[in-house]
């Protein structure tokens, strides 16, 4: 993966999943979150006579012909749809002039599905439907954003307005129209992962649950069987570990925010701390692990009482063996 990388997760306290967005701040990509209405299930075979150049299946996605409707007053739509699992098909939307992205998006989708179910399991839809805007009018148009949209975001994952326990609907993944000059290939093939993991994961997510798991397994799934070394995902933890300058705890959510200053380490900090729970007790660890934290704010008691429950470690012991891993794999370039 090229250098870009880093802060996803342009989240505030309040709005934290109607908001889950990616962001491109020099090495940073952040996320952000809206809704969107959807038609019904009717309108669907209408897609491919639209586009008679299409190939490939219809989309599974009945929010589809409600994007092609937000489209279409910016100029003629590519659609590209992909078989992502038994019976599922995604799709990738956008324009001529963004044709490379949605190549490669498309190109990428049915792997990227199949990489977060593999960690996640298969209980999400499995048939993503991804946007590329050609316009900041239109990306804030396609998210449904609030005010201003931040120049820097690349992406954002948005959806529906959801209540516990109710069905996930107008999920989709939106990349802003520099996205592609601003990540490359291997940045959008990356982002998309981490997008998709917000996307399997919402069921299970409450606002206010702690953004070092939130974001650093999002993080970890999209780097999950890369072979990257730690050096080329996280180069400013490297430097902090390598200058022994690391951080005595967990980031805590203010580091994620967007002009904190600290934003790319926070995301780096999230992805190593995953990426070394995983490494010492298993990914089905890492994955219940993130189930328990993600149920609502925890502080630090209720915290360690978690870790104690699902890893058999208290929470000081934790974040020292963390530390250690980060200063050996910083130091041997792993």
């Amino acid at each position: 993966m090229s250098a870009l990388r880093g802060m996803r997760g342009w989240l505030s306290a309040r709005r934290r999943f109607q908001f889950v967005a990616t962001l491109v701040m020099v090495t940073a990509l952040t996320a952000a979150c809206g809704a969107l209405l959807m038609l019904p299930d009717t309108v669907l075979p209408t897609l491919r006579a639209a586009e008679p150049g299409d190939s490939g299946p219809t989309p599974t996605d009945a929010q589809v012909p409600q994007v092609r409707r937000l489209l279409d007053p910016y100029g003629s739509i590519s659609a590209e749809a992909v078989s992502t699992a038994a019976g599922k098909v995604g799709v990738v939307l956008g324009h001529p002039a963004q044709q490379h992205e949605i190549d490669v998006l498309a190109g990428e989708l049915a792997a990227s599905t199949a990489a977060v179910t593999a960690l996640w399991g298969p209980d999400w839809a499995q048939a993503p439907v991804v946007v590329v805007a050609s316009s900041t009018s239109e990306f804030a148009g396609l998210t449904r954003s609030v005010g201003d949209v931040p120049a820097e975001v690349a992406a954002s994952t948005v959806a529906d307005p959801y209540r516990p326990g109710g069905p996930l609907t107008g999920q989709r993944v939106v990349f802003g129209p520099q996205s592609g000059q601003r990540l490359g290939d291997d940045g959008l093939r990356s982002v998309l992962r981490h997008e998709l993991t917000h996307m399997a994961t919402r069921s299970v997510t409450v606002d206010g649950s702690p953004l070092w798991m939130l974001e650093g397994f999002a993080e970890y799934t999209a780097h999950r069987g890369t072979g990257h070394p730690i050096t080329q995902i996280a180069p400013t933890l490297t430097t902090r570990a390598r200058a022994g300058d690391l951080l005595g705890d967990l980031p805590v959510d203010a580091m994620f925010e967007p002009g904190s200053g600290a934003a790319s380490l926070a995301y780096e900090e999230g992805w190593s701390a995953c990426a070394f729970i995983a490494d010492r007790f298993g990914d089905p660890a890492l994955v219940s692990l993130y189930r328990q934290l993600a149920n609502g704010p925890k502080d630090r008691a209720a915290t360690d009482a978690v870790f104690r429950s699902v890893l058999g470690t208290g929470y000081n012991d934790l974040v020292a063996d963390w530390r250690g891993w980060i200063t050996a794999h910083t130091t041997s370039g792993a």
